[in-house]
């Protein structure tokens, strides 16, 4: 690479992996104050909360990376053209797009560390960090119960309930079938169902067998059996998708589909973020160049607070559209990329407006 290259891409890496380093440590500062009382309370073990706050930074670094890269590239590039170094290189007959050239590169290595980090460190940092709090911080409250559970466990076996509480393990109207094709074999129901003792109670249970030529229908009050599932199956832990490294995210995907799970688009937003974060990295660093490569009246600020405005934009539209997704039937490949498209398109036009 020619000296322009290494002179740029220095500066690059060197602002992003300086502001990584000023705002981690903030940002564990301001973690840590909000829960000290709570791990005084629950007398959190040093090794526990130092193994939480290494997990803390890589899980929030590869969150909010997309934005380091975005404020790393507006602040040097906006000292480039406050020093006028930016008019001297173009002056010398250097192009915009060969101007543009070591941001790329920069952006291609930053990119193919998250890329790392998203598949393979952060869904083990995020098991720590979210373990951490519901083992210490969480522990005790109240969790909400889920309503309308529909569970296919295999090919030929599904179960309802309603109303299950993790915490008591427990469920209301609780049923499961058992098919040979499209054929109803067996159904049992109960008004309610407790996990017991490696054990299911049921109350006000009912058996229906269904044989050629009659039903039998088996009743009792209260009925202790052993059924071929587990309590857990009932809902699956909120951030597990999180916690999985991609192919078995693609897997879980793939069963929690069959199971009819309703977290299913939570589990997909996931998935598809592994990929679009690091994306995002590309369609940042474009914009901040753009924006920021013009020498302004009113200097670096100015820069800086058109940039700070598109990035709050672009995480306003990630948050709620992921949100919208998790919570409806709004398509999750469409939530998670339709920020990347808009801003992609964004980029183009002002990196059209910023070679003229």
């Amino acid at each position: 690479m020619k000296i322009l290259d290494w002179y740029i891409l220095k500066r690059y890496l060197g602002t992003f992996f300086t502001m990584i380093l000023l705002f981690i440590p903030i940002g564990i500062i301001v973690d840590l104050s909000e829960k000290i009382d709570n791990m005084l309370e629950h007398q959190v073990p040093l090794d526990a909360v130092i193994g939480y706050y290494l997990d803390f930074t890589v899980y929030f670094a590869n969150l909010l990376f997309p934005l380091f890269v975005f404020l790393s590239v507006i602040w040097f590039t906006s000292k480039l053209a406050n020093k006028t170094e930016i008019i001297a290189f173009l002056s010398s007959g250097v192009s915009f797009w060969r101007f543009l050239r070591p941001y790329m590169i920069g952006a291609i290595i930053i990119c193919l560390g998250a890329l790392a980090m998203g598949l393979f460190l952060a869904p083990k940092a995020s098991q720590g960090f979210n373990e951490f709090k519901y083992s210490y911080l969480k522990k005790g409250k109240k969790v909400q119960e889920t309503k309308n559970v529909y569970r296919q466990l295999n090919d030929s076996m599904f179960l309802y309930a309603n109303n299950f509480k993790p915490l008591e393990k427990s469920a209301t109207n609780f049923t499961i079938e058992y098919f040979d094709g499209n054929r109803l074999k067996i159904k049992i129901s109960a008004r309610r169902i407790v996990f017991k003792d490696s054990i299911y109670e049921l109350r006000d249970y009912v058996k229906r067998t269904v044989l050629e030529n009659k039903d039998i229908i088996e009743k009792a009050k209260t009925k202790d059996t052993v059924l071929p599932f587990n309590i857990d199956e009932f809902t699956p832990v909120t951030y597990v998708a999180e916690t999985l490294n991609y192919t078995e995210l693609s897997k879980f995907i793939e069963k929690e589909s069959k199971r009819g799970s309703s977290d299913i688009n939570r589990y997909k937003v996931v998935a598809y973020k592994r990929w679009s974060i690091p994306v995002s990295a590309f369609i940042l660093t474009i914009i901040g160049v753009a924006v920021s490569s013009m020498k302004r009246r009113g200097g670096m600020g100015v820069n800086l607070a058109v940039g700070i405005s598109l990035a709050f934009v672009f995480i306003f539209f990630d948050k709620v559209l992921g949100t919208l997704a998790n919570q409806s039937d709004f398509p999750p490949i469409v939530a998670v990329w339709f920020p990347n498209i808009s801003f992609g398109i964004l980029a183009i036009y002002l990196l059209y407006n910023a070679k003229r």
